[in-house]
């Protein structure tokens, strides 16, 4: 048994790091605060990927930050609900002349209910503050998707565009073989079929980018209309637990806290009034925040089994995202096979074309091998952008589950 009356909250030292978070500012002393608070960012610095990053973060709503700003005041209160409480008493005498006075009320023994209150308080802001960085960190996900998304768009038509240079070309020669009379009409059709289809192709491709882009800067604090290129992605540094784990960990510490405090309103405490007055004086109240009933024993043992509850919810959430980041990793390097093959396939194509276009003008192959080749090149040069965005993407969301697409300090 402990007198709650000595202890206090134990502040964290100051953090020399140069700039601190607002949002983090002022927070208890932290493990989990201070992962969060010094976690860097995979994305490199003066690239097209922080400027997206840079912007969409100016003009996050934040709406997080306000709940941790709450939960911050709410621990700051409780730090000091060691200290008596006072309030005015008024009561009626038996004379029928009204008594007033000042009551003042100090805990003596509450079997662990105020510090139970206030290791509450801390884990709540523990919690708001992963739910910021988890926040936060999806944001730019989602912006640099949406980049990604208006990026590869218009890589793609480029290759489209390209392809569609090449057809109107052999349309032009096949149109003048069938007014000569050396080609069937029938071939001029397919010929033009492709070229119509080559367009379609890179009309829906610009228009992709265009609806990709046109959310970006919904989301952005100014245009991105002009940003453009791809950058390096750094792999997030070893030894960093995921957002999730760091989740649930604040979400068993307050759990655990609020068990305590459920155990301690059955048990008895002991508390000193006093009145400040008239008829002032002072008295020892010995008695349990709540009335104890038949069914005290379940109530203790749920109090029990919530705290296994939270242990075990941590457990799940390490196996969860152990799952999820091999499942990227897999994924990861499998693109990245399939990227390298895709390159060296496109390169193969493109010699192709030459080849094919020589011997074409050698007369050793007809115009619709060359056609057929160009098509096949175009097919092969999109899959090779497809699969390097998608690469792109998963080494994003990787960082993401780590919280390191957004520098601690920027948060």
């Amino acid at each position: 048994m402990t007198q709650i009356t000595t202890q206090k909250t134990t502040k964290a030292p100051p953090v020399t790091r140069a700039a601190i978070p607002q949002s983090f500012a002022q927070a208890e002393d932290s493990a989990i605060i201070d992962s969060l608070l010094y976690r860097k960012s995979v994305v490199k610095s003066g690239t097209s990927f922080e400027t997206v990053a840079d912007s969409v973060l100016a003009a996050n709503a934040r709406p997080a930050e306000a709940d941790l700003r709450a939960a911050r005041l709410r621990a700051k209160a409780a730090s000091k609900n060691w200290l008596p409480k006072i309030g005015p008493n008024i009561s009626l005498s038996s004379l029928g002349s009204v008594v007033t006075g000042l009551l003042v009320q100090q805990v003596v023994y509450d079997n662990g209910l105020k510090k139970a209150e206030r290791d509450f308080a801390a884990a709540d802001v523990e919690a708001v503050a992963v739910a910021l960085s988890t926040e936060t960190n999806e944001r730019v996900l989602e912006a640099l998707s949406l980049y990604l998304k208006g990026q590869q768009a218009r890589e793609a038509a480029h290759v489209s565009a390209q392809a569609e240079k090449r057809l109107e070309y052999f349309h032009g020669i096949m149109g003048e073989r069938v007014r000569g009379g050396v080609s069937d009409l029938s071939d001029q059709r397919v010929i033009a079929n492709k070229l119509r289809e080559a367009r379609n192709q890179t009309i829906a491709d610009r228009e992709k980018a265009q609806v990709a882009l046109a959310e970006l800067n919904a989301m952005a604090d100014g245009s991105l209309v002009n940003v453009n290129g791809l950058a390096t992605i750094e792999t997030a540094p070893t030894g960093l637990k995921p957002l999730a784990v760091l989740e649930a960990e604040a979400f068993r510490s307050r759990d655990i806290a609020q068990a305590r405090i459920t155990r301690a309103q059955y048990l008895p405490g002991a508390t000193i009034n006093g009145t400040i007055g008239e008829n002032g004086g002072a008295n020892l109240d010995i008695a349990s925040p709540e009335l104890i009933g038949v069914g005290i024993r379940d109530q203790l043992a749920a109090v029990q089994a919530a705290e296994d509850a939270a242990n075990r919810r941590v457990a799940q959430a390490v196996e969860d995202s152990n799952r999820k980041l091999r499942r990227l990793s897999q994924q990861m390097t499998a693109l990245e096979r399939q990227e390298a093959q895709a390159k060296a396939l496109a390169a193969s194509a493109r010699e192709n074309q030459v080849l094919f276009q020589q011997q074409f003008e050698a007369g050793v192959r007809s115009i619709m091998e060359v056609i057929s080749n160009y098509e096949t090149a175009m097919r092969l040069e999109r899959e090779y952008v497809q699969l390097k965005y998608d690469r792109i993407r998963v080494r994003l969301e990787i960082a993401s589950q780590f919280g390191a697409l957004v520098d601690g300090a920027k948060i």
